[in-house]
């Protein structure tokens, strides 16, 4: 059998992971030059640095005015973490569960916080979960499975008038997708995601209905220090104004604003939404006319414009066992690997075996349609190879 030869083009930039994600179009460390280095983020300059990612944030989302955002620690996981275990337990709570995080916040409700009156509304990769909400109790749920790149087609089964929060993981979600704040209470995400920050630090944003139940409420269990969002039972107000809970890095800091600055020349949200949804376009007009791979969202108004999933349907590929499976698609995305054009493109552990390309506002069009003849190319020989060892 023939080698196919590789194709031509190569992508300018090879880096499609889905967190880290890949940095804005030209940036370069020169970027963060202005970085208070060394300085206590309690000081006037660094804290108004730290003011300046929320503000800067807010007006790029469009959050609504009387809501509060705050910088917290360990990412989207610890805004996520701080929100169930400060907020849950004063009525009963539904948990849409459709892939390897949503599950992870399941877990937490049921079997760490152990919460009585708590139900898990799951489906398996590729899907949605019945998608219903009832009013009078408190909803968690991702926007957007970053593993299984299924995202939410819309929030109308969210009840306008409700008693419960609507608690949002929105990590790949955020700055990509339009967000309907008028039905959630509880927005999450982290810098490394969509605008192509640096690790380690999380949004939390509280709708006025999140802050009440805050000032309301106190959970059965204790809180760690940094989990705690009131004091003598009012919202502390400065972690909503650049006095974090923790030491932020600062260099982070200032390739956050670096980010939004480089988000507003892009025309906003507006502009990164078309950005992520031109990459979304791309991969789907491929996929259309290419029969090995198909999307794992089942439903194409789920499919997700920044974690693509994909998944491999070829009749050989299917006839493997899981094992086999697993390490077909891992020698395709070792292949990419090797040659430059994809770093980081495997699917996520937990999930069916297949690709994941990060199509956020920080990836080229250009790029992605750079890289999908290489798909092809490393396809064909792991098929060679695969048809080589069955003969």
């Amino acid at each position: 059998m023939a080698i196919a030869a590789k194709p031509d083009l190569r992508p300018a930039n090879p880096r499609f992971s889905s967190g880290p994600c890949a940095k804005r179009p030209g940036w370069t460390l020169e970027a963060l030059s202005g970085a208070f280095l060394g300085r206590s983020h309690r000081a006037k300059d660094p804290k108004a640095r730290l003011a300046e990612v929320i503000e800067r944030s807010k007006a790029v989302l469009g959050m609504p005015a009387d809501w509060r955002l705050g910088i917290v620690p360990a990412s989207d996981t610890g805004a996520v973490e701080m929100a169930l275990w400060s907020l849950l337990g004063a009525r009963g709570v539904d948990v849409l569960a459709w892939e390897s995080f949503s599950k992870d916040w399941a877990t937490d409700v049921a079997k760490q916080l152990k919460l009585k009156d708590a139900r898990v509304i799951d489906a398996p990769y590729g899907r949605l979960p019945k998608l219903e909400a009832d009013g009078t109790r408190d909803l968690v749920f991702v926007w957007n499975g970053t593993t299984s790149g299924v995202r939410l087609p819309n929030a109308d089964f969210i009840p306008t008038e409700r008693e419960g929060l609507a608690i949002c993981d929105a990590t790949s979600a955020a700055f990509a997708m339009d967000l309907p704040w008028d039905k959630l209470d509880v927005v999450t995400w982290s810098w490394q995601k969509v605008l192509g920050g640096e690790a380690a630090h999380g949004m939390l944003a509280l709708s006025p209905r999140a802050v009440a139940r805050l000032e309301s409420y106190t959970p059965a269990w204790p809180l760690p220090k940094i989990f705690r969002m009131t004091k003598g039972g009012k919202l502390n107000e400065g972690i909503f104004k650049g006095e974090t809970i923790n030491t932020p890095s600062m260099l982070a800091v200032e390739d956050a604003v670096d980010g939004l600055k480089w988000a507003e020349s892009v025309g906003g949200l507006k502009g990164l939404v078309a950005r992520s949804e031109a990459n979304l376009a791309a991969i789907a007009g491929w996929v259309a006319k290419t029969p090995w791979v198909d999307f794992l969202a089942e439903d194409p108004a789920t499919r997700s414009c920044t974690s693509i999933c994909l998944r491999i349907v070829a009749p050989w590929f299917t006839a493997l066992d899981a094992e086999a499976q697993g390490a077909a698609a891992k020698k395709l995305a070792s292949l990419l690997e090797k040659e430059g054009v994809a770093l980081d493109a495997g699917a996520y552990r937990d999930a069916p075996p297949g690709l994941r390309i990060w199509g956020g506002a920080t990836v080229e069009t250009s790029d992605i349609e750079a890289l999908l003849p290489w798909l092809d190319w490393a396809f064909a020989g792991v098929e060679a190879e695969q048809q080589k060892a069955a003969a």
